[in-house]
């Protein structure tokens, strides 16, 4: 078995993989129960056997005395807490901490510190086991080393990190763009505008990505302001985007639709609700009197072809890692939450791009949704998590891309 191996003693940061066929990125790691608890190094062992890798950190606190593991995120289904049954620890609990966090906590017997803390992350399957071992000291080192990493966004990593994963950039510079405004006010209800709705949830994004660190935001625009489609790409092409995401709120004339949904370009819709919407969006800018109807030449195309062959598959796995963290964060999403469109919008050949409709204007759900700043925020976070899982899922499968 071929392992990449990750050493941290505070902190640490999994790299996702795609080589597996079956797997799925996103925030949620399951545990393997059968595999987890006291490992074969005896009581000052302790096993973490999880589906995929995670960011997490391993300390200690006093008062009482206990080893703390933090994960990003872990569904524990399956796992007992007599599989950490040992003379060095009191008790175990472990489960939920919020919303797209996990804790485990082993109120300890005696004083131990964290030894050595790591994880391995296989090849093949991304399938990850974390090894924390621990050793005896006395109350005054214990003491002395207590406590958590220093900084509360632990998760991301900072800028130097970044550089020190192949593939990764310094920087990730992710370009919002909240659909419409100006003179093409999107889809209507009553006093609700789509292009207001949308703007306010993408200053919500940006802001959360902002507080995360490590990111750079770039938005489309920041007013009620008419920007064209093709406007809409070349900002994201001079801001140097190594993502592209774009925020609308549409509205169905018959039926009822409820939920996010993450569209990835595609020549033909998944189905005529999805071909609706996509000539509305694209009608929307050559009524504002922008023509789009101009074609390249051959040798553009084909250039333009042979860089979204390479770029296609980067932005379905952008798309999957949305519809998992926000559906896990936020809680639903549409009953079919992946589709496809020919958006011109997400037509930039060299920078991954999603098209997030994050609700229905014609929902009386989804419109309260959209104007509760609670929920707003909840979107935000499962927009930023999604983000950060394509990241290091991306940054793994760097070297094997076409050069």
């Amino acid at each position: 078995m071929s392992r990449h191996f990750l050493s941290a003693c505070a902190f640490a940061l999994a790299l996702f993989t795609t080589q597996a066929p079956a797997q799925e990125f996103g925030a949620l790691a399951r545990i393997d129960a059968e595999e987890t608890g006291i490992g074969r190094g005896g009581d000052l062992t302790l096993e973490f056997a999880l589906s995929q890798g995670v960011p997490w950190r391993a300390y200690t606190l006093a008062d009482p005395d206990r080893l703390i593991l933090d994960f990003q995120e872990v569904d524990w289904t399956g796992l007992e807490a007599k599989a950490f049954a040992s003379k060095k620890l009191r008790t175990v609990r472990f489960g939920a901490l919020q919303p797209g966090w996990s804790r485990f906590v082993a109120e300890l017997a005696v004083p131990l510190t964290v030894k050595t803390a790591a994880l391995e992350v296989d090849d093949t399957s991304a399938a990850a086991l974390l090894r924390v071992t621990l050793e005896e000291t006395d109350r005054a080192r214990f003491e002395a080393a207590t406590g958590a990493a220093p900084s509360a966004q632990w998760v991301l990593p900072e800028p130097a990190m970044r550089a020190e994963v192949s593939g990764t950039p310094e920087v990730l510079t992710v370009v919002i763009d909240p659909g419409h405004g100006g003179i093409d006010p999107g889809a209507l209800r009553e006093d609700a505008r789509e292009a207001d709705l949308v703007l306010q949830l993408a200053r919500d994004v940006k802001e959360t990505l902002l507080r995360a660190g490590g990111i750079d935001v770039v938005m489309t625009r920041e007013e009620d302001h008419f920007v064209s489609l093709e406007a809409r790409v070349a900002i994201a092409r001079r801001a140097g985007a190594h993502l592209f995401i774009s925020l609308h709120a549409d509205a169905l004339d018959e039926g009822v639709a409820h939920g996010a949904s993450v569209y990835t370009l595609s020549e033909t819709a998944t189905d005529e609700a999805t071909a609706a919407l996509a000539e509305r969006h694209d009608r929307n800018d050559l009524l504002a009197g922008v023509d789009l109807t101009g074609s390249d030449d051959e040798v553009a195309e084909i250039l333009m072809d042979l860089a979204r062959q390479d770029n296609g598959p980067r932005s379905n796995m952008l798309a999957k890692a949305m519809v998992r963290s926000i559906d896990e964060t936020v809680g639903e999403i549409h009953k079919r939450p992946l589709r496809e469109a020919g958006f011109s919008v997400l037509k930039a050949a060299d920078i991954p791009s999603v098209l997030i409709e994050v609700g229905f204007l014609s929902t009386d759900r989804d419109l309260a949704n959209l104007q509760d700043p609670e929920w707003r925020a909840k979107m935000a976070r499962g927009i930023r998590d999604g983000i950060l899982a394509w990241s290091l899922a991306d940054a793994t499968i760097a070297p094997l891309r076409r050069k």
